[in-house]
């Protein structure tokens, strides 16, 4: 049923606000697109990614760039929730004619990414806070900190296909969106900085996600921003 039709009002008003975001924000269309789409998923609201992905495709967002959202999306919303939005990929592109599978993104094999994700995750946490996290983890856990070392950051964040960047404007809008992660939020206003971003863009993600996640994620993502990323 068309929200047009059958709620006017709500359509007129949720339009009208998303607009106005809009022109808060100074973020290009490019990362808006990629941002929303990430928390998004985290929402896990399918019909509003299928409208956000049509946008993306037909705009400034690649097939590779629209697929390396959901499998970024996947080390913090997990493969459950994940493998459906990429199910949503596969049918978009299928049905504009892209031939699947894309060209593979990996940038790390079964022996190396252990190393990989080293240095990736060094250049977004910093290497001294890296070691620490491993010196100071006991011996029935360390096997965590291998697995983010690996796969998180070498399985998954080092790909080709967005640029580190992007990918922590994106993880940082999909910690958000999912909430209940009011830690990792903090700890990638920090990574979002060790890799060049600015507070200004932190404020243009949140800027455009709340239409999509509601105020009380947005919020925290707010306070998130002004301890690590305080105003001059």
């Amino acid at each position: 049923m068309s929200l047009t039709e059958f709620d006017p009002e709500f359509a007129q008003y949720s339009a009208a606000f998303v607009e106005e975001t809009l022109r808060h924000a100074s973020l290009g269309e490019h990362d808006r697109l990629v941002v929303q789409l990430g928390a998004v998923v985290a929402v896990g609201a399918h019909g509003t990614f299928r409208e956000l992905l049509g946008s993306a495709l037909d705009g400034p967002v690649t097939p590779v760039e629209a697929k390396e959202v959901v499998y970024q999306a996947v080390a913090y919303v997990g493969f459950a929730r994940a493998s459906d939005f990429l199910g949503i990929v596969n049918e978009a592109l299928t049905a504009r004619g892209v031939e699947l599978p894309l060209p593979g993104q990996s940038t790390s094999t079964p022996e190396d990414r252990l190393e990989r994700g080293r240095e990736v995750q060094g250049a977004v946490v910093g290497t001294e806070r890296l070691d620490a996290m491993y010196d100071n983890a006991t011996p029935d856990t360390l096997h965590f900190q291998r697995f983010l070392t690996g796969n998180c950051f070498g399985d998954t964040v080092g790909r080709a296909g967005l640029d580190l960047r992007t990918r922590e404007l994106l993880t940082f809008a999909v910690l958000v969106a999912l909430g209940g992660a009011d830690g990792q939020v903090r700890g990638h206003v920090a990574g979002n900085l060790q890799v060049g971003n600015t507070r200004a863009d932190l404020l243009d993600v949140l800027t455009v996600l709340v239409p999509w996640i509601g105020y009380p994620r947005t919020l925290n993502g707010l306070a998130a921003v002004n301890e690590g990323a305080p105003a001059a």
